[in-house]
């Protein structure tokens, strides 16, 4: 088939990228010239393991091409997906104004003689979305025109999208009429996974469900923590113990210094401004936000207390990005530790493997921070390593390095990626999550 995605970023790029990878054609519309460009030269402005390769391949295969021009994508398309960005506002509601833009351009674009196009919400947008982008159309199309309206949430976790796109649990779209939905199955043909066909509300409300759910795991695992931490109880044990039982399972049940990201933090408060505008407060969420909130709190105030002051005190960071194998560092829980260290004056000494560059750019970060050139060296002459993302090769770090290289063998592991028996054979104090502090020659 022909499809086109309106918007490059995270998901619209990732997802022209598969779809051209299983067989479909696919233009993908941006309105940054820059950023179109860079593609057009082959460069990748994100970083997504596998992501640059499978761009690569496929437009050299003739099934992937980059345009700034909505109405090339819109005359070439028989599917157009919206998967622009769908920023928060200050009251926790969705800023549809992109999504807003993108339909009028479509329907100002779209010609009757070009036949039946379905327009799809690909973005994560409030529950009756998809009736505005419908009226849109109509009111700023031509008459006659044929089209249908779906809503295609995307799942994708960033690190491992490639096999989220190709490799799906699940592929969830919502119609109000057979034949658009036919379309969507026709997209989705290629694809092995089973298919909920909803209606268009059912299929927005589910992503905003999904992520707020998986939220939810994490707070609850952090406050059982807590509990830990006060009981000398083992929150990996009493993790593993829960997530046993089939009905919980053990995914999202990791002890850390909570969520971040692009998505959860704004969905779920998009789900509390939904929630609230259809006339029920959503209490239990808004516990959520503030659990996670204290997490962090929590966990600055452990280093706090083992250094008294950071003041003058050299830190090492490992990790700048929310989470392992992307550069991404929207709303980085990572980034807002340093924040807090930095502006109590410490000294901070920070790596990552891909998030440096981004950091620099998006990060905030100000104060006494300096960027090292490789994990290691950013140790050198450190008080204290505090690890903030869970990249693998964080955990398979070489402990009699780290204890040679810092002026104090002290960790403070936001991530939980050690084995605290092994640290103390070490001679390394490590305070975890959840965990027991491990004192040095213990």
């Amino acid at each position: 088939m022909n499809l086109t995605i309106i918007g490059t970023g995270y998901v619209g790029l990732t997802t022209g990228a598969c779809f051209a990878e299983v067989g479909h054609d696919v233009t993908c519309v941006d309105n940054n010239p820059d950023k179109i460009a860079m593609l057009l030269k082959g460069e990748i402005p994100i970083y997504e393991p596998g992501l640059a390769e499978l761009v690569t391949k496929n437009v050299a295969a003739g099934r992937l091409k980059f345009t700034t021009s909505t109405a090339e994508g819109v005359e070439s398309g028989e599917v157009i997906f919206i998967a622009v960005p769908t920023p928060p506002m200050e009251d926790g509601s969705v800023d549809l104004s992109f999504i807003e833009k993108v339909a009028r351009e479509v329907a100002e674009t779209v010609n009757p003689e070009q036949g039946f196009k379905v327009v799809v919400d690909k973005s994560t947008v409030p529950v009756k979305t998809g009736q505005k982008v419908a009226e849109t159309i109509k009111r700023y199309g031509p008459k006659g025109v044929e089209f249908g309206v779906a809503s295609n949430p995307e799942f994708l976790r960033e690190g491992c999208a490639i096999d989220d796109l190709l490799n799906p649990d699940r592929i969830v779209f919502g119609t109000h009429d057979e034949r658009t939905a036919d379309v969507m199955r026709r997209v989705y043909s290629p694809f092995n996974a089973p298919v909920l066909a909803t209606d268009v509300e059912s299929a927005e409300l589910i992503k905003h469900a999904a992520n707020s759910f998986l939220a939810l795991k994490i707070s609850y695992i952090n406050s059982v923590a807590r509990i830990c931490e006060k009981s000398g109880a083992d929150i990996e044990m009493v993790a593993e113990g829960i997530g046993m039982d089939e009905r919980i399972g053990r995914s999202f049940l990791n002890a850390g210094l909570g969520y971040g990201g692009s998505c959860f933090p704004k969905d779920i408060k998009a789900f509390i401004s939904i929630s609230e505008s259809l006339g029920y407060p959503f209490e239990l969420l808004k516990q959520v936000e503030e659990i996670n909130d204290s997490q962090l709190d929590h966990f600055v105030s452990k280093i706090r207390e083992c250094l008294w002051v950071f003041r003058e005190k050299k830190i090492a960071l490992w990790g700048l990005a929310f989470k392992q194998n992307t550069d991404d560092v929207r709303e980085s829980v990572a980034i807002k530790l340093a924040q807090k260290m930095l502006s109590e004056g410490a000294s901070i000494s920070a790596w990552d493997p891909e998030a440096v560059e981004t950091a620099k750019k998006f990060g905030n970060l100000e104060g006494d921070i300096t960027y090292a050139e490789d994990q290691y060296s950013c140790l050198d002459g450190a008080e204290a390593l505090v690890i903030a993302t869970e990249w693998e090769q964080f955990g398979n770090a070489d402990l009699a390095e780290i204890k040679k290289r810092m002026r104090n063998p002290l960790i403070f592991d936001g991530r939980n990626l050690f084995d605290p028996v092994n640290l103390a054979q070490q001679g390394i104090e490590y305070h975890s999550v959840g965990r027991e502090p491990i004192k040095s020659g213990a």
